[in-house]
């Protein structure tokens, strides 16, 4: 079934938006000045903590550089908070629904076009290290090699082999602070408990702001890693005309972040730098996804991306030399999700889309009824409650779970959700109290379901349509198993 849906999506794209003549060529203007493409990716990295977004705990010398010198936006986002589907959006430059397998985690993705491929024909030398697309297996879907490139064993033995005229594209997908953390290594290193700033939606405790430390040590790790690469590039003199993007996959693995659709989960940090083209300096609010970058990506390489690219290039902001609202357009931003881990019973999903603004948060639960963070009693690699990452955060929400001061944090993570959620971001910036259904708020709510809607049906969602059960079923490739049968989950 799941190939069915993939090749059904595939005819449906081909017929909505036939080729363009000449997609995936380059333009005749600006040849023989195109910019080396370098994108560095952090694996669970969330808004705001770096030190250019004002962040007093964690240390990020060289993301902070970057943003000196180049674009700091404070309104990016995933297209979903995970890091199949996220990942799978980047490439290909679409909405998660539009991926087939592609949306779940631990999935597969449909052979479809993808800007490293696209640049490779145009005569970019592409390739990866660390983690690219996935976790997931790309073999069923059709490729011959991960979606995200070639691999290589890091960013200087590709530098080493690559012929000086050649431009590249290259994908540095770092693990951190990727889940699971040395407890007690952020204390350890000298960061200060007492300065972290601990979310409204989890308990201000020792343990959660320890459990913050740990997370920071392995983002200033990750900036350590982005100063190596500035640094092989400032000694291979490519630096000036390399379009750096340095980024996140999805939120912080911490309850209520990861996975769902607020900030918490969708909301990452996201510098832009080119020195060669783009003035530094500036900080923009326009709203981004990060679907957006493969378009980014092939128009600053002076090609056209294909129409069923949909997602629309960034580089007319970048080159700006405004901040602040740039673009009147960029007002808005949508994201969802899918199936994340095998949480469920029968390994069912739980869709969700979102449309966020500068002023709220609306979010539509498609299956209200089920449990958005997985069923609890249901064990998972992950422990109960899969969807969210085993830490001694979620430990101690699942301890004390019955205690007052515990109770309704472990009721937001956890909780079921009702079918519509609505945050006035004005007065609830951590989006803890659902004002969905008030008399005063029922204009931007029904305002805000309607844009949804509108998007839902103008990208082909499938739920647009209504209930689908292809997510479900769609094969799955993780680590996992149905304690009421005793066998693996299907593969």
């Amino acid at each position: 079934m799941a190939r069915v849906f993939a090749g059904s999506v595939l005819f449906l794209l081909n017929t909505i938006y036939p080729a363009a003549a000449g997609a995936g060529q380059p333009h005749t203007e600006g040849a023989g000045q195109r910019p080396n493409i370098l994108l560095a990716i952090a694996d669970d990295w969330g808004w705001p903590h770096a030190g250019a977004y004002g962040d007093k705990v964690v240390s990020t010398p060289n993301f902070d550089r970057l943003a000196r010198q180049g674009v700091l936006f404070r309104h990016a986002y995933v297209a979903a908070p995970t890091c199949t589907a996220s990942r799978g959006a980047i490439l290909a430059g679409q909405p998660v629904h539009r991926l087939a397998e592609g949306a779940n985690l631990f999935g597969t993705l449909p052979k479809i076009e993808v800007y490293p491929d696209l640049l490779e024909k145009a005569g970019y030398a592409v390739g990866y290290t660390g983690k690219g697309w996935g976790p997931g297996r790309w073999k069923e879907g059709g490729w011959t090699r991960n979606p995200a490139g070639p691999k290589f064993n890091g960013f200087r033995q590709f530098l080493e082999q690559l012929p000086d005229a050649k431009p590249f594209c290259f994908w540095f997908g770092s693990r951190d602070p990727h889940r699971p953390y040395a407890r007690g290594s952020g204390a350890k290193a000298g960061m200060d408990p007492q300065r972290v700033v601990v979310p409204a939606y989890l308990p201000d405790t020792p343990t959660v702001r320890s459990d913050f430390l740990d997370y920071y040590f392995e983002v200033q790790r990750f900036d350590r890693q982005v100063g190596e690469l500035i640094e092989l590039l400032e000694t291979a003199g490519k630096l000036d005309n390399t379009l750096i993007v340095v980024t996140g996959d999805n939120g912080i693995p911490f309850p209520r972040a990861k996975v769902t659709l607020y900030d918490g989960g969708t909301r990452v940090p996201l510098v832009v730098c080119w020195r060669a083209k783009a003035g530094g300096g500036r900080v923009v609010d326009d709203f981004v996804n990060l679907s957006e970058l493969a378009p980014t990506f092939l128009e600053a390489a002076g090609l056209k991306a294909p129409p069923e690219m949909i997602a629309r290039s960034l580089l007319d902001v970048v080159v700006s030399t405004g901040s602040g609202r740039v673009d009147a357009r960029r007002d808005k931003v949508f994201t969802e999700r899918e199936r994340d881990g095998w949480s469920r019973r029968g390994g069912l999903s739980y869709p969700v889309r979102a449309v966020r603004t500068h002023e709220f948060l609306y979010i539509r639960n498609l299956r209200p009824n089920l449990w958005p963070s997985g069923d609890p009693g249901w064990p998972t690699w992950e422990g109960e409650y899969g969807d969210v990452d085993r830490g001694p955060t979620k430990g101690d929400l699942l301890e004390r779970r019955h205690e007052r001061p515990f109770a309704r944090h472990f009721q937001r993570a956890f909780g079921k959700r009702p079918p519509e959620e609505l945050y006035d971001l004005g007065r609830d910036p951590w989006q803890v109290n659902n004002v969905s259904g008030q008399p005063e708020y029922a204009a931007p709510q029904e305002e805000l379901r309607a844009e949804l809607e509108r998007w839902m049906h103008r990208t082909s969602d499938p739920r647009a349509e209504g209930e689908t059960d292809f997510w479900d079923t769609a094969r799955w490739f993780g680590p996992t198993h149905d304690p009421t049968t005793g066998r693996k989950a299907p593969r």
